[in-house]
């Protein structure tokens, strides 16, 4: 009796055992590390915002920088008519730099905190962890822009109860958030260089009280840069707060149709967070010396 020929394999059925790809130990151990990057920053950025909810008389004080000058400053000089607002109302006009100011005055003194942390041990406590230097930076970064969020709040309040035509539109509340996380991020970055630079907090609020205001005056917050004299121009368009501004009033008036620069503002924003973060990394150890 002779034994029975095994069957050929079925084109249909080699095809379907074919179709499911192994994932390969490079890609399972690239996405378990961004999973747990991701994981890390986000118990960072927790961390600093628990300490917001156990003083929410910050968020009132914090109020009352954006009323008054609109309140005041925006409501004085909207019957100047003396600044070239594009056809805007000049409340309008005024309203996001008004909001980017807010977020870079929160942002440009959080690095009082780290130095605080230092005194009281708790940068030791995270330098001691397995947690990467850039998860430290960055959790801390994203948590003023966070913060930053509370103060947009704000602002959109105060401009719907001063007649400020504001795009309700969910994508462009969508990109106010997005660019004031950046903004904040890329401020608070830079806040916590200078501390890990001068490491005291009377030399710290010295310098960032210095900064501020150029900073906020050479922007576009609330005046337009072809105004300004030829040098001031350049510190303007060098500075981050210019893009923040216009990416801003792009996203947050009504009835606005010029979008060309939004896109190369969130390039150059994300690019000087992203560098200002990597050398923040780079530097946060020296806290803990």
């Amino acid at each position: 009796m002779t034994p029975p020929v095994p069957a050929a394999p079925r084109d249909d059925l080699v095809s379907t055992v074919n179709v499911r790809p192994v994932p390969s130990f490079e890609q399972e151990h690239l996405l378990s590390t961004v999973t747990s990057f991701l994981g890390k920053t986000i118990t960072i950025i927790g961390i600093e915002v628990r300490k917001m909810r156990h003083d929410p008389s910050d968020l009132v004080m914090r109020a009352v920088q954006p009323a008054l000058w609109l309140l005041i400053f925006g409501e004085v000089l909207s019957r100047v008519r003396a600044i070239p607002t594009g056809g805007k109302p000049y409340l309008d006009f005024m309203a996001p730099g008004i909001l980017a100011q807010s977020v870079l005055f929160i942002a440009i003194f959080s690095g009082i905190a780290i130095i605080w942390e230092r005194d009281l041990g708790i940068i030791h406590k995270f330098l001691a962890s397995p947690t990467p230097r850039v998860v430290l930076v960055l959790g801390k970064a994203l948590s003023a822009g966070v913060r930053g969020l509370s103060q947009a709040v704000i602002v959109y309040v105060l401009a719907l109860l001063l007649g400020v035509q504001v795009n309700w539109n969910p994508l462009a509340l969508l990109g106010v958030m997005v660019i004031v996380l950046l903004g904040g991020a890329c401020f608070s970055t830079f806040s916590l260089i200078i501390a890990c630079l001068v490491r005291t907090r009377e030399r710290f609020m010295g310098i960032g009280q210095v900064l501020t205001m150029p900073l906020f005056f050479a922007s576009n917050a609330i005046y337009p840069i072809a105004i300004m004299p030829a040098w001031l121009q350049a510190i303007a368009h060098a500075n981050p707060l210019s893009y923040e501004v216009d990416a801003l009033r792009s996203l947050m008036l009504a009835n606005n149709t010029n979008f060309a620069g939004l896109i190369p503002d969130f390039i150059v924003m994300f690019c000087i967070t992203t560098v200002l973060v990597l050398i923040g990394a780079r530097l946060y150890p020296r806290l803990a010396q």
